[in-house]
């Protein structure tokens, strides 16, 4: 079994083959530098959705292993209920307040941007045109001036993807991520600092009266879970209807739309584990955990669990049940999930109505992260639509 410590694995895309063999033959594995991986949907759920077993307060990704959660308590993702139901609370109200479809103009101005250079026809790269859709849906939201965007797109994929040479801001993977995080708390802690003084109408000015280190602790979440999900999903989907020869199909069915975006989702699991750790004794599948124990739920392999999803290795935009764990389980289910699904949905209907079908230009490249599951290079070419 190959090490899924170690971010080149998934760069190689080895990570489909290594989940495999830890479902059908140790599905609760005790891994030589410290932490339990856990790949059946069952146990994957069950680590994400029972925080009295299983706590998020002590790190929630791998490369926080062995280290304290500076955000811990503060940041929804790294904090466990009650308080994180206290605090998540008045934002999902907030975020309530401001319908999906007020955003959906802007959206769909600026997918059509970022595809616009693959309409002549010639390859470009689709994975370097959509690192900017994060910002399409959360730049509104948090009213973000147009020229930070290109600054916090560069840092969030160092805080993302910090093992990978090419998103580095600093010369090895720990002074990046270390960077990455300072810069990004100290930029949305300038926001804070100026809403305060002159307040609109965005989330961060209605966040206010939950205190400036919540209300910067979550404008970094909400801007990390964005760009970690909408840019991934959409390349590792787009690879694989080109591969496959599913993008005609798909694009003639509008009816699944919502049901392709779901399995979409379900395809890139675009953030590929969680980590907690056992508050207490906790048997899996079978195995003793300790307390104390760092777990690392791998969503991408319950996502491709066959108890759950049958024919897991086929794209079906068709699939229903799809009760994928994209958006993690439980308390700590995305808060954006809403409006991920609809740009996603926005994006489909966008690309499907500008290009007849897609093919790849140039072999994929993925991204070197043991976090994102995606691709920094995507060369394809476009047969644009008539009238496009």
């Amino acid at each position: 079994m190959r090490d899924l410590s170690d971010p080149r694995l998934f760069e190689a895309g080895g990570q489909y083959a290594a989940w495999r063999w830890l479902r059908e033959n140790d599905p609760v594995h005790r891994h030589e530098t410290g932490f339990w991986s856990v790949t059946r949907y069952a146990d994957v759920d069950r680590v994400l959705r029972d925080h009295t077993c299983f706590t998020s307060e002590r790190g929630t990704l791998l490369n926080l292993l062995g280290r304290p959660d500076p955000a811990a308590g503060r940041q929804l993702a790294a904090t466990d209920p009650p308080a994180h139901d206290r605090m998540r609370a008045p934002l999902q109200k907030l975020m309530g307040m401001r319908s999906a479809a007020a955003y959906e103009p802007a959206i769909v101005a600026a997918i059509t941007e970022l595809l616009a250079p693959g309409l002549d026809g010639r390859p470009f790269d689709v994975a370097e045109a959509v690192r900017g859709l994060p910002l399409a849906l959360i730049g509104p939201l948090l009213d973000l001036p147009h020229a930070d965007r290109p600054r916090l797109l560069t840092l969030v994929m160092a805080a993302s993807a910090e093992d990978d040479p090419d998103y580095q801001v600093a010369g090895d993977a720990a002074t990046t991520l270390r960077r990455a995080h300072r810069e990004l708390f100290a930029y949305f802690l300038h926001l804070v600092r100026e809403r305060a003084r002159t307040p609109g109408g965005d989330l961060v000015s209605l966040m206010l009266q939950e205190g400036p280190g919540t209300v910067v602790a979550n404008c970094y979440s909400l801007l990390l879970g964005a760009s970690v999900t909408l840019p991934n999903v959409v390349n590792a989907t787009v690879v694989e209807l080109a591969w496959g020869g599913g993008y005609r199909a798909w694009a003639a069915r509008p009816d699944l739309l919502r049901s392709g975006v779901e399995e979409a989702l379900r395809w890139a699991s675009p953030g590929s584990h969680f980590m907690r750790h056992t508050t207490r004794p906790v048997r899996l599948s079978g195995v003793e955990i300790p307390a104390g124990e760092p777990v690392v739920a791998w969503i991408g392999a319950a996502n491709r669990d066959p108890e759950i999803f049958p024919d897991p290795d086929a794209f079906d935009p068709a699939r229903t049940p799809n009760r994928h764990l994209a958006f993690g389980s439980g308390h700590h289910y995305c808060i954006g999930s809403h409006l991920a699904r609809l740009t996603l949905r926005l994006f489909f209907m966008t690309l499907f109505a500008t290009f007849a079908d897609v093919a790849l230009a140039a072999e994929p490249v993925r991204v070197r992260s043991t976090f994102l599951t995606g691709f920094k290079k995507l060369i394809i070419t476009g047969v644009p639509r008539r009238g496009r």
